[in-house]
Protein backbone atom coordinates (compact mmCIF):
# COMPACT_ATOMS: atom_id res chain seq x y z
CA UNK A 1 0.00 0.00 0.00
CA UNK A 2 1.49 3.38 -1.01
CA UNK A 3 2.28 5.97 1.63
CA UNK A 4 0.89 9.51 1.55
CA UNK A 5 3.11 11.95 -0.27
CA UNK A 6 5.55 9.33 -1.56
CA UNK A 7 5.53 8.85 -5.34
CA UNK A 8 4.37 5.36 -6.36
CA UNK A 9 7.43 5.01 -8.62
CA UNK A 10 9.69 4.75 -5.56
CA UNK A 11 9.97 1.16 -4.36
CA UNK A 12 10.63 0.34 -0.70
CA UNK A 13 14.21 -0.63 -1.64
CA UNK A 14 14.82 2.67 -3.43
CA UNK A 15 13.30 4.63 -0.54
CA UNK A 16 15.68 2.90 1.85
CA UNK A 17 18.64 3.71 -0.41
CA UNK A 18 17.65 7.38 -0.67
CA UNK A 19 17.18 7.61 3.11
CA UNK A 20 20.46 5.94 4.03
CA UNK A 21 22.63 7.91 1.59
CA UNK A 22 24.74 10.62 3.20
CA UNK A 23 25.82 14.06 2.04
CA UNK A 24 28.07 13.68 -0.99
CA UNK A 25 26.97 10.12 -1.79
CA UNK A 26 26.01 9.53 -5.41
CA UNK A 27 23.25 7.53 -7.04
CA UNK A 28 23.09 6.53 -10.70
CA UNK A 29 19.80 6.37 -12.58
CA UNK A 30 20.75 4.05 -15.44
CA UNK A 31 19.09 3.22 -18.72
CA UNK A 32 18.29 -0.35 -19.77
CA UNK A 33 21.57 -0.57 -21.74
CA UNK A 34 23.79 0.25 -18.75
CA UNK A 35 25.86 -2.64 -17.28
CA UNK A 36 24.21 -2.26 -13.86
CA UNK A 37 24.86 -5.75 -12.52
CA UNK A 38 28.52 -5.68 -13.61
CA UNK A 39 29.07 -2.22 -12.09
CA UNK A 40 27.39 -3.28 -8.84
CA UNK A 41 29.86 -6.15 -8.39
CA UNK A 42 32.28 -3.35 -7.39
CA UNK A 43 30.15 -2.35 -4.43
CA UNK A 44 27.15 -0.12 -5.24
CA UNK A 45 23.71 -1.32 -4.19
CA UNK A 46 21.74 -2.59 -7.20
CA UNK A 47 18.15 -1.39 -7.38
CA UNK A 48 15.75 -2.58 -10.08
CA UNK A 49 13.14 -0.24 -11.56
CA UNK A 50 12.80 -2.02 -14.89
CA UNK A 51 9.27 -0.86 -15.74
CA UNK A 52 9.98 2.85 -15.36
CA UNK A 53 11.37 5.43 -17.75
CA UNK A 54 14.38 7.34 -16.47
CA UNK A 55 12.72 10.77 -16.63
CA UNK A 56 9.66 9.40 -14.81
CA UNK A 57 11.88 8.01 -12.05
CA UNK A 58 14.00 11.17 -11.84
CA UNK A 59 10.87 13.27 -11.32
CA UNK A 60 9.78 11.00 -8.45
CA UNK A 61 13.25 10.92 -6.86
CA UNK A 62 13.58 14.71 -6.98
CA UNK A 63 10.45 15.10 -4.82
CA UNK A 64 12.52 13.68 -1.93
CA UNK A 65 16.18 14.09 -2.87
CA UNK A 66 18.19 17.26 -2.15
CA UNK A 67 21.07 17.92 -4.56
CA UNK A 68 24.45 18.89 -3.14
CA UNK A 69 24.55 22.69 -3.09
CA UNK A 70 28.28 22.79 -2.21
CA UNK A 71 29.60 21.52 -5.54
CA UNK A 72 29.56 23.22 -8.94
CA UNK A 73 27.89 20.28 -10.69
CA UNK A 74 25.68 18.12 -8.43
CA UNK A 75 24.54 16.17 -11.49
CA UNK A 76 26.52 14.32 -14.16
CA UNK A 77 25.42 12.59 -17.31
CA UNK A 78 27.14 10.33 -19.78
CA UNK A 79 28.51 12.19 -22.79
CA UNK A 80 28.09 10.92 -26.34
CA UNK A 81 30.95 8.92 -27.82
CA UNK A 82 32.72 10.52 -30.78
CA UNK A 83 30.91 8.50 -33.44
CA UNK A 84 27.49 9.40 -32.01
CA UNK A 85 28.50 13.07 -31.87
CA UNK A 86 29.56 12.85 -35.52
CA UNK A 87 26.13 11.61 -36.63
CA UNK A 88 24.33 14.14 -34.43
CA UNK A 89 22.57 11.55 -32.28
CA UNK A 90 19.67 13.23 -30.52
CA UNK A 91 19.02 12.67 -26.83
CA UNK A 92 15.65 14.26 -25.98
CA UNK A 93 15.73 12.79 -22.47
CA UNK A 94 18.47 15.30 -21.58
CA UNK A 95 16.02 18.18 -22.08
CA UNK A 96 13.52 16.38 -19.86
CA UNK A 97 16.18 15.92 -17.16
CA UNK A 98 17.14 19.59 -17.24
CA UNK A 99 13.50 20.66 -16.88
CA UNK A 100 12.85 18.22 -14.01
CA UNK A 101 16.03 19.20 -12.14
CA UNK A 102 15.53 22.95 -12.54
CA UNK A 103 11.90 22.69 -11.42
CA UNK A 104 12.77 20.59 -8.38
CA UNK A 105 15.67 22.82 -7.29
CA UNK A 106 13.97 26.08 -8.31
CA UNK A 107 17.23 27.19 -9.95
CA UNK A 108 19.45 26.35 -12.91
CA UNK A 109 21.23 23.08 -12.10
CA UNK A 110 24.74 22.65 -13.52
CA UNK A 111 25.22 19.30 -15.23
CA UNK A 112 28.65 17.83 -15.87
CA UNK A 113 29.26 15.78 -19.02
CA UNK A 114 31.34 12.66 -18.32
CA UNK A 115 33.07 10.49 -20.92
CA UNK A 116 31.55 6.99 -21.17
CA UNK A 117 34.31 4.95 -19.51
CA UNK A 118 34.94 7.62 -16.86
CA UNK A 119 31.20 7.47 -16.14
CA UNK A 120 31.44 3.70 -15.61
CA UNK A 121 34.34 4.17 -13.19
CA UNK A 122 32.46 6.85 -11.26
CA UNK A 123 29.40 4.60 -11.13
CA UNK A 124 31.51 1.91 -9.44
CA UNK A 125 32.05 4.35 -6.54
CA UNK A 126 28.37 5.32 -6.29
CA UNK A 127 26.22 4.38 -3.33
CA UNK A 128 23.66 2.74 -5.62
CA UNK A 129 22.79 2.17 -9.26
CA UNK A 130 19.12 2.08 -10.24
CA UNK A 131 18.40 0.12 -13.42
CA UNK A 132 15.40 1.62 -15.19
CA UNK A 133 13.48 0.39 -18.20
CA UNK A 134 14.60 3.43 -20.21
CA UNK A 135 15.56 2.43 -23.76
CA UNK A 136 16.76 5.81 -25.01
CA UNK A 137 20.54 5.83 -25.40
CA UNK A 138 22.64 7.97 -23.02
CA UNK A 139 19.88 8.30 -20.44
CA UNK A 140 22.36 7.65 -17.60
CA UNK A 141 22.59 10.30 -14.90
CA UNK A 142 24.39 10.65 -11.56
CA UNK A 143 22.92 12.66 -8.66
CA UNK A 144 25.05 13.82 -5.71
CA UNK A 145 23.08 14.04 -2.46
CA UNK A 146 23.03 17.27 -0.53
CA UNK A 147 21.60 18.22 2.84
CA UNK A 148 17.93 18.87 3.45
CA UNK A 149 17.13 22.41 4.53
CA UNK A 150 13.62 23.63 5.30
Amino acid sequence: MPLKGIPNELSPQLLQVLATMGHGDEIVLADAHFPTSSICKSGPVEVRADGLGAAQLLKAVMKLFPLDQYVVCPVARMDLVTSDKAIGLETPVWDQYKEILNEAEKTEVNIEMVERFAFYERAKRAYAVVSTGETEKYANIILKKGVYQE
